[in-house]
């Protein structure tokens, strides 16, 4: 598992940020920006993202999975507490280890995502994930890649370019996605029912979180509903909800006002 790595080294005061489905620890190069100057900040790349290997059985493209990777992951740091950033399945992922007995876990952000996902964003993510694609620039992938990104809100030429180069794997005259397509198998057959299945373990997990706990929500997110949201700041750690107005799924944590509160949170006392 690659990982991209800022701030000092020596810092004890660590940040993981982690990335959505098909995205990689590149997405997080702004925040990572406004934050080593506090932490070592640490972005991986999931496995079967960006840098990272493909994994030999698809079946290990889990969340279960990803928890043990990142339980890996901070061991090998050699701290024994972490501040964590997590955007859709990251915070999912965030959600699991947040929630082990002895948990690293000192503070939570989850960007967009709870214990309850509606099953029309699901579905939506479905229709591209995994698909075969070829663009033959950079220009062109990043016009498909914003085809179905609307819910991230709107990004200037430079933001958005600046995310989607390293979403590009060189693939012969031109580019493809840098993820496996085997990661979107999980998607194939999806039911509204399977959707709901895992939904009671997932609340379990949250109403086990004892940190600090901050929700970013876009306003206009078809993943997590706003009824959910106002769930989570009842339930288990009673997380402090930030909704940003004009974006869906997910808040990029690019613009300033997202990188605000996001700074504001992990700083607070």
């Amino acid at each position: 598992m690659a990982y991209w790595e800022w701030g000092d080294a020596a810092n004890p005061r660590v940040l993981v940020c982690v990335h959505g489905l098909t995205r990689q620890g590149r997405d997080f190069d702004v925040l990572a920006r406004a934050m080593c100057d506090e932490y070592r900040v640490i972005c991986p790349d999931v496995p079967g993202r960006g840098r990272s290997d493909w994994l030999a059985d698809p079946a290990g493209y889990a969340v279960p999975a990803y928890v043990s990777n990142m339980v890996t992951l901070v061991a090998r740091l050699g701290v024994d507490s972490i501040d964590w950033v997590g955007t859709s399945m990251g915070g999912l992922i965030g959600m699991g280890l947040a929630s082990l007995p002895n948990t690293p876990v000192r503070k939570l952000v989850l960007n967009d995502i709870g214990p309850a996902i509606d099953y029309e964003g699901l579905a939506r993510i479905g229709t591209y994930v995994g698909k075969p694609a070829h663009w033959a620039s950079e220009q062109e992938a990043a016009a498909a890649l914003w085809a179905i990104s609307q819910g991230f809100g709107p990004h200037s030429d430079e933001q958005w370019l600046a995310l989607t180069r390293p979403q590009l794997k060189p693939d012969g005259d031109g580019f493809k996605p840098h993820y496996d397509p085997a990661i979107g198998l999980a998607f194939q057959g999806m039911t509204p029912e399977m959707a709901k299945a895992g939904e009671a373990m997932l609340w379990a997990a949250y109403d086990a979180i004892a940190c600090p706990t901050l929700l970013t929500r876009g306003a206009q997110s078809d993943l997590l509903s706003a009824t959910t949201a106002q769930a989570m700041t009842r339930r288990g750690p009673r997380a402090r909800l930030v909704e940003f107005e004009g974006v869906g799924h997910a808040p990029t944590l690019v613009q300033p006002d997202q990188v605000k509160a996001v700074r504001d949170f992990l700083l607070s006392p």
